[in-house]
């Protein structure tokens, strides 16, 4: 760690020696940084520990005849008609076009996310695409800024280090590593700051930084300027450009790019219609459009010029095409950058070799991931751990809500759990915990689950970790405090109700009602991994209801209840945590108290076989809720699956769409 210090004056001296001489950036400094581009240049050279350790091939891109098409009720519709292109390293290349163009649809296509539906060919490096290899070089940089909260930034990066890098580096380089990355993207002043506290610049950063720290030489942005005030978006799109010219391929989709904004980028592709109206250098595009006869004028915005041209010209989108063949034409332009510096481009026999050297290494490791479960587990876990405990509100809402609920279901059966008058009663108390553990933990991961599966896409798309690991984190995670605060609950509703102070009791009603609590978590998790929040808030209690109805079927009238509503009460859950609670607090007990002459249900035996108990075995309700438990959360697992593999869900939806036109 003695070169930290070097670095910080070297990227500080950068900044110092340009400042002097120069203007801020648009005038208005962001965050309180005056970063010029030359002089982001110039600091971002400072990056040797990145580019030294973490090596990475330069990537070029090449697609041929590319096309898609979506599959709907009404039939198939084509999004984008055989278009062509090429994306190169050391390039910052926009993809500019009018709404429904194309240009998501194209990045996801380019950046392996969509891959059903597709035709065409798209090569790296003169080779076919191998989508193994190729997930490992790139990072895709989603729309929404979503960012792991109660984290400050350097825990964020650090974490992202830890996964990414894997065993490669030690802790030293890699804190080297994450320092170059947020002093070279303005954020080494916030390493102390939450992410949840950050600005929308700051926080767009961190997105690029979080991706950075593997060195990928391909990099995929979904409109990173939506939400940006215009200074920030000009930093963001320097930084990009700046990191560009260290031999990465970064590809961007921009809606309506400033004047500015537009001459910063190396190469433009134009979309309209699915067709390929432009694709080359930025300052081309001007001389390109008067050729089919819409000259731009002087003290118009090119960007600009060019999406009315589409929009307000039906036959604009044919002719630009046709005169670039799809995208087969590029028009290009050697020329020097602004602070006097060509960017830094590889030989396509240099490229080619190391790209072939890293697929060997690659295919000789043959490692899905940097880092094996066990350590994706512990680094999950030690995280999610962390998350839990800075997130203090929601402690005290829950600590609050377990107490309150424990004295007023105390207060409610107050002292009735031995008074042989008022079994039925003491049954309702019963009834009661399981309403409690079932609600509480069946809501929580249907609210929260949905907005955790948003930010689980990004990480788990750009391989951080498998989703085998972080399932099992997610699972072992919550299980601390519901095992803490349940028992709270326990040790006060349970002697305020009066029930029988004996640890064997109170330890197996325990475990019956903990075992309904991470079963219900399993279900709501199950819940929350198919459905939004709006629909899961629905569907959650909607299930929840007829199982709580079959539970307590039967009572007065167990030793008859319908062989047909057998069947149906074994399907509930929640039977199996109900009659757990009663096993442990009515089996091998002594008559109740009993303060008039004749109490039928003094002797428990009987109550019990009423509420068609008397032969079921304490173990057996464990085991079955046991069962219930890894039924759910296997379900939950494919279901989150099969949401994040949008292949799975393009294939699925396609063999719909079929059998219904078909009918």
């Amino acid at each position: 760690m003695s070169n930290i210090p070097l670095v910080r004056r070297a990227i500080a001296g950068a900044a110092l020696a340009h400042n002097s001489t120069s203007e801020p950036l648009d005038g208005s400094p962001d965050d309180g940084n005056r970063w010029t581009p030359a002089a982001l240049e110039r600091a971002g050279s400072t990056l040797k520990a990145l580019n030294r350790m973490a090596k990475r091939p330069p990537v070029h891109i090449l697609f041929e005849d590319l096309g898609f098409t979506v599959s709907s009720g009404k039939g198939e519709r084509r999004i984008l008609h055989s278009v062509s292109g090429e994306f190169r390293s050391g390039e910052l290349t926009c993809i500019l076009g009018p709404s429904g163009a194309g240009k998501s649809t194209l990045l996801d296509i380019l950046a392996g996310y969509t891959s059903i539906g597709v035709d065409g060919r798209i090569t790296v490096n003169g080779h076919a695409r191998d989508m193994r290899v190729f997930k490992k070089l790139s990072s895709y940089i989603m729309q929404d800024d979503l960012l792991q909260p109660r984290l400050t930034v350097k825990e964020s990066m650090m974490i992202a280090a830890d996964l990414k890098l894997g065993k490669e580096l030690g802790k030293p380089e890699k804190e080297l590593i994450v320092e170059e990355i947020l002093q070279t993207l303005g954020l080494w002043d916030h390493v102390n700051t939450m992410s949840q506290n950050l600005s929308g610049g700051q926080s767009k950063r961190l997105s690029v930084a979080l991706e950075l720290v593997n060195n990928p030489p391909i990099i995929f942005l979904d409109e990173p300027t939506t939400g940006l005030d215009v200074v920030s978006i000009r930093h963001l799109v320097v930084l990009l450009r700046l990191l560009s010219r260290q031999g990465r391929t970064i590809i961007c989709t921009i809606h309506q790019p400033s004047a500015s904004l537009f001459s910063l980028f190396d190469r433009v592709y134009v979309l309209s219609r699915g067709l390929c109206c432009y694709q080359g250098a930025a300052p081309l595009l001007v001389p390109y459009l008067s050729e089919i006869g819409h000259v731009c004028p002087t003290t118009h915005n090119p960007a600009d010029f060019v999406l009315e041209t589409l929009l307000g010209n039906m036959d604009a989108s044919a002719q630009m095409s046709e005169l670039c063949q799809n995208g087969k034409l590029c028009r290009r332009l050697d020329r020097i950058t602004r602070d006097g510096r060509r960017p830094v481009l590889h030989s396509d026999e240099s490229i080619q070799r190391i790209f072939v050297e890293l697929v060997a290494k690659e295919q000789m490791q043959k490692m899905e991931f940097p880092t094996s479960f066990m350590t994706q587990f512990t680094i999950l876990i030690k995280r999610m751990f962390t998350q839990n405990i800075r997130n203090s509100l929601s402690l005290w809402i829950q600590l609050l809500h377990h107490i309150s609920a424990a004295v007023l279901l105390g207060g409610i059966f107050f002292l009735i759990g031995n008074d042989g008058n008022a079994p039925i009663a003491n049954f309702k108390f019963c009834v009661s915990c399981v309403v409690f553990f079932m609600y509480t933990h069946i809501m929580i991961p249907v609210l929260l689950f949905p907005m955790e599966l948003r930010m689980l896409r990004r990480e788990y798309f750009n391989r951080w970790y498998s989703l085998k690991a972080y399932y099992a984190a997610l699972t072992l995670s919550s299980l601390p405090f519901m095992v803490m605060l349940g028992i709270l609950f326990l040790i006060i509703s349970y002697p305020m109700s009066g029930q029988l102070l004996e640890w064997d009791r109170f330890i197996l009603f325990s475990i019956s009602g903990l075992m309904t609590a991470i079963c219900s978590e399993g279900l709501g998790l199950l819940v929350g991994s198919t459905f939004s929040v709006t629909n899961g808030s629905i569907v959650g209690p909607a299930t929840a209801a007829p199982l709580l109805a079959l539970c307590c079927y039967g009572m007065g009238f167990g030793p008859y209840i319908e062989w047909i509503m057998k069947w149906f009460m074994s399907l509930s859950y929640l039977r199996y945590g109900l009659t757990g609670l009663c096993l442990a607090l009515y089996q091998k007990r002594p008559l109740m108290d009993c303060n008039v002459d004749f109490c039928l249900y003094a002797d428990t035996k009987i109550l019990l076989r009423d509420l068609g108990m008397a032969n079921d075995n304490y173990g057996t309700q464990i085991a079955s809720l046991f069962g219930f438990t890894v039924l759910y959360r296997l379900v939950a697992y494919f279901m989150l699956r099969y949401r994040l593999t949008t292949e799975y869900k393009s294939k699925f939806m396609n063999y719909v769409t079929k059998f219904l036109k078909h009918r």
